[in-house]
């Protein structure tokens, strides 16, 4: 299975919206996202990851703030309030949501 991120982000941009969800295997599912300007998400009831596509920016995990660029992952626990701040035009990013509702748990 391969996910081309041009293909990846064209479909997304006729679709008119910010995010689409491109691929589902059990709990997993990816999505492309990109937002307009303001990152209004909320936080979601599984553990999630950030790869970035492309743009950069700053980016809020709960209390602590970071930057980020294209090639950087991000890892947000599963109801984290977070979201992309300051980022550029140009920003997008690869989604991958995965295990149970409440997130997993640490070994």
């Amino acid at each position: 299975m391969k996910i081309d991120k041009d293909d990846a982000l064209a479909k997304l941009t006729n679709s008119k919206e910010e995010f689409i969800s491109l691929f589902n295997h059990g709990t997993l599912e990816i999505e492309v996202y990109k937002p307009n300007k303001v990152d209004l998400q909320q936080p979601h009831t599984k553990d999630e990851a950030y790869i970035i596509i492309s743009g950069s920016g700053e980016f809020l995990n709960n209390d602590k703030r970071c930057t980020f660029k294209p090639g950087d992952f991000l890892f947000v626990p599963a109801g984290n309030i977070h979201r992309f701040e300051n980022f550029t035009d140009d920003f997008s990013t690869w989604v991958i949501f995965y295990g149970p509702k409440g997130g997993e748990k640490d070994a």
